[in-house]
């Protein structure tokens, strides 16, 4: 099993990676590989609805890593998305990122599981963790919960290391990841996946 985590911070080995790597070891002391997958310093466009991704499997826009983590994605068992706070939000980088990642991902995501870690330096951190695990609930993907909203506060690597209930949040959501994971592979095993409706999509239009 492998669950792929989403650095969308502009700095490599910053906060919100110094969170990703701690639920990185609790997962991979349960015996789950990972994979940190920083998204860059490239500028990165937002979705523009084309659609071509329905019929290619992949975003038409080559110019960053979108598509290589899309690849990463459909091979995970499960997802972690790091983000920064920015104005009580996710950054604008991670959010272009994910809107592309979930809307060229044609593959069945349903039961992969998925989470949301948020590094701020004071506020916004509930908000940031809000917005961003509306991705997993579009895709009928499980969302892993923690001992308390999965945040991590300071202003440097160093100091998020002394957010020690910070710290730990990200070593139970580890665990608890690895434990869903596990528990999920067991159900298919036994019971098999619910079968898949066909979606109705409707127009508010009359």
């Amino acid at each position: 099993m492998k669950v792929l985590l989403i650095n969308g911070s502009f700095r490599r080995n910053g906060c919100t990676f110094t969170a990703l790597n701690e639920v990185a070891k609790a997962l991979n002391t349960n015996g789950i590989d990972t994979e940190i997958f920083h998204i860059g310093t490239k500028a990165i466009r937002g979705c523009m609805g084309c659609g071509v991704c329905h019929e290619k499997g992949e975003c038409i826009d080559n110019s960053d890593a979108v598509n290589e983590c899309l690849k990463l994605f459909e091979a995970a068992d499960g997802i972690v998305i790091g983000s920064p706070v920015h104005y009580a939000s996710s950054s604008g980088m991670i959010a272009s990122f994910m809107d592309r990642l979930f809307y060229a991902s044609r593959f069945d995501k349903r039961f992969k599981v998925g989470a949301t870690v948020v590094s701020c330096r004071r506020g916004g951190a509930s908000a940031t963790f809000d917005q961003l695990n509306k991705y997993f609930t579009i895709a009928q993907m499980p969302i892993v919960s923690s001992q308390y909203w999965n945040s991590v506060h300071g202003n440097t690597p160093e100091e998020v290391k002394q957010d020690f209930e910070g710290m730990q949040t990200m070593k139970v959501l580890g665990n608890n990841m690895a434990f869903l994971l596990k528990s999920i592979a067991l159900g298919k095993e036994k019971h098999g996946l619910p079968d898949a409706e066909l979606k109705i999509a409707t127009n508010f239009i009359r």
